[in-house]
């Protein structure tokens, strides 16, 4: 990072954005275009800003900033947080947090952003919608099964629910052919590559494209695995504590979940899977964790099959980090 660069912690929430730079101080912004504006026009060209990965409200701010030709990063939250706790900070304020963010960006190499495109920007939207969809439409199942249970003693009850879930199927139908229509357009090439891989079929294919911007925003295999959150943690301290390895949380839960459903199917058709899967179990390891290590490989899989360019071949043999 160019040592001359000045850095800009933002704070932000659905309202106000808070600025915090050593040479301003503290100010603060309307979180609309008109104070994105104002806030373009008092920054230097050296300027740096760094600002929290916080849901949507993040998002319209560091796309105008990108757009504008200032330099962004957006930091994982988790991050800042670590952060925060080592300084051993006992006041938390919207000021605060944009001091310790600027604090996080003069101490750390933080990674530039990549804006997003429309195409890109409308697969996430669908996803999240999506993503709220499947976790409505699991809840209305279990009521029904609930109410079959009690021997559906409401009919009204069993109606609505039954209706009630009708329409999130149509919804989600709807939605998952306007995302595939989308990366079809932007990513047909790549979408077919994935779904080489034993295992991998189109939902999980889809949604690894979109979530890493067609693997773009991973330079490494063991990046992507971080990011998805199947690599494994270890807990060894002096000689008493021996605690079990589990797998990193931090990371994206949905994909996480598509991975390790697809690692039962990889289990019994592909190769390089079930040989791993065996040995595992072979050795006395759970089945569970092995699962958790078939998901890992078949990541790997995934990143080796998209930035070669090249489909799946069983009997290919290489090193994929």
């Amino acid at each position: 990072m160019d040592k001359d660069r000045k850095i800009y912690g933002i704070d932000i929430s659905k309202s106000v954005f808070d600025v915090y730079s050593e040479s301003g101080g503290h100010i603060q912004f309307s979180n609309i275009v008109k104070g994105f504006r104002l806030f373009v026009k008092s920054l230097p060209r050296t300027a740096l800003v760094v600002m929290e990965a916080t849901g949507y409200y993040h998002y319209r701010l560091a796309q105008f900033l990108d757009k504008e030709g200032v330099y962004v990063s957006v930091v994982n939250p988790l991050s800042i947080k670590r952060f925060i706790q080592m300084k051993l900070a006992k006041v938390k304020t919207d000021k605060s947090d944009a001091k310790a963010i600027c604090a996080y960006g003069k101490q750390n190499e933080v990674p530039l952003y990549n804006a997003l495109t429309s195409v890109h920007a409308e697969c996430l939207q669908l996803f999240r919608l999506l993503d709220s969809y499947q976790k409505k439409r699991t809840a209305t199942k279990n009521k029904i099964h609930g109410e079959k249970a009690l021997g559906v003693p409401s009919a009204v009850v069993y109606q609505s629910l039954q209706r009630d879930l009708n329409h999130l199927n149509k919804e989600m139908a709807v939605l998952e052919a306007r995302l595939l229509e989308l990366v079809k357009e932007d990513q047909q090439h790549q979408l077919t590559l994935l779904q080489s891989i034993p295992g991998i079929g189109m939902k999980t294919a889809l949604f690894l494209i979109v979530v890493t911007d067609g693997f773009k925003k991973f330079e490494t295999a063991s990046q992507l695995c971080s990011y998805v959150g199947i690599t494994p943690t270890i807990r060894v301290s002096g000689s008493s504590v021996r605690g079990r390895s589990r797998i990193s949380k931090v990371g994206n839960k949905k994909l996480r979940n598509l991975l390790f459903l697809a690692a039962f199917s990889a289990c019994k058709y592909n190769k390089a899977c079930k040989m791993l899967f065996d040995r595992l179990v072979a050795k006395g390891k759970s089945k569970k964790l092995a699962l958790i290590a078939v998901a890992n490989k078949l990541l790997k899989q995934a990143f080796a099959v998209a930035k070669s360019g090249l489909p799946y071949d069983e009997n290919f043999v290489s090193k994929l980090n």
